[in-house]
């Protein structure tokens, strides 16, 4: 769908969909401060009684972690989007295969091999509980620690407060994953309704399209339908893509290349300036020029400083309200790998 009639078509279809899956947050500003409480049962300082150091102790974690890889970092923001997509910000990424279930989520073809940042949670979790046992939910870690590692790559300039509260989930099927998750070939209108359906608007997936400013790309995400076949990829990135990939990647032969090859460990704006230069890696990147109202948001996110870096604030906290168990729908896992057994 490339033409503002088909975008408008796919928003109509999907709006009744919108804000039924997240919470409401307030208004951006150099320090993005949502509500409190929120209107999921999601507050910011949630722990401030029951665990005063959680938080200090999953940034010190991942602090150390980003200092060691900055691609650990790409990882875990990428985790809280991949975990919230399929069965909500439950943490159901984490669980690993068991007898009873031999396919969880993080077996799922979007998230085997190349979701990162497992062992950081892993840490993350364990010194949280040696602190405060049987607390804090693995659910609320990933969430802190994908605030924590946009703070660090973003050089402090993304720094926002994270509502928590959220339970974990008991339920993980890799299947699931091909449903919710947004393959790199969607265009313009299958993303729109892709995030629509999770109470995200056209704006927030523009916004947090934003994060492929960091990490890495396996080439089979985009060799078959960006360098295989006439796109309108930049042709000295194409040359450069070509001597990094296999014409035909394939599970034994498929590297990885940065997504953002003028700041690759930066979380910043770059990926915009990138966008309007042919220079994104992934289909889903370029559609968003696709449309005169997705083109603009691109405009605005280049060149307006410090737009993006508030927006995405907003958009952050809006996505990790996605579907959030409470109450009896959820636990809190006391290994972020299983269940917990009563």
């Amino acid at each position: 769908m490339g033409s503002s009639k088909q975008l408008a078509a796919a928003v109509v279809v999907s709006f009744a969909l919108l804000m039924a899956a997240t919470c409401q947050a307030g208004a951006v500003g150099p320090y993005y401060h949502p509500p409190n409480p929120s209107t999921c049962g999601l507050k910011v300082g949630y722990y401030n009684d029951k665990c005063p150091h959680a938080e200090d102790i999953v940034k010190g974690v991942v602090g150390a972690a980003v200092m060691r890889d900055p691609g650990v970092g790409a990882g875990l923001i990428r985790m809280l989007f991949h975990d919230c997509f399929v069965e909500g910000c439950d943490a159901s990424v984490l669980l690993d295969p068991t007898p009873f279930n031999p396919q969880p989520e993080k077996l799922g073809p979007p998230n085997n091999p190349s979701l990162r940042g497992f062992e950081v949670i892993d840490a993350a979790k364990y010194a949280v509980e040696m602190a405060c046992p049987s607390v804090v939910s693995c659910a609320d870690i990933i969430a802190f620690a994908a605030r924590d590692a946009s703070f660090f790559l973003s050089d402090r300039r993304v720094a926002f407060d994270m509502p928590a509260g959220r339970l974990d989930g008991r339920y993980s099927n890799a299947s699931r994953t091909l449903d919710f998750l947004p393959p790199p070939k969607f265009n313009l209108g299958q993303l729109v309704a892709n995030f629509a359906v999770k109470g995200l608007s056209v704006e927030d997936m523009v916004v947090l399209s934003g994060s492929h400013t960091v990490g890495r790309s396996h080439c089979s995400s985009f060799v078959p339908d960006r360098l295989a076949v006439p796109s309108d990829i930049d042709p000295s990135l194409a040359a450069s893509l070509r001597s990094q990939c296999p014409a035909s990647p394939s599970s034994s032969n498929d590297p990885t290349v940065v997504q953002d090859v003028v700041t690759p460990n930066k979380l910043d704006n770059q990926y915009y300036k990138n966008v309007l230069a042919h220079k994104a890696l992934f289909t889903s990147d370029a559609s968003l020029l696709s449309s005169p109202a997705t083109a603009k948001m691109v405009v605005d996110n280049a060149n307006i400083p410090g737009w993006w870096e508030d927006q995405f604030k907003k958009a952050m906290v809006k996505m990790a309200s996605v579907e959030v168990k409470t109450g009896s729908n959820g636990e809190v896992r006391r290994n972020c790998r299983a269940v917990n057994h009563y």
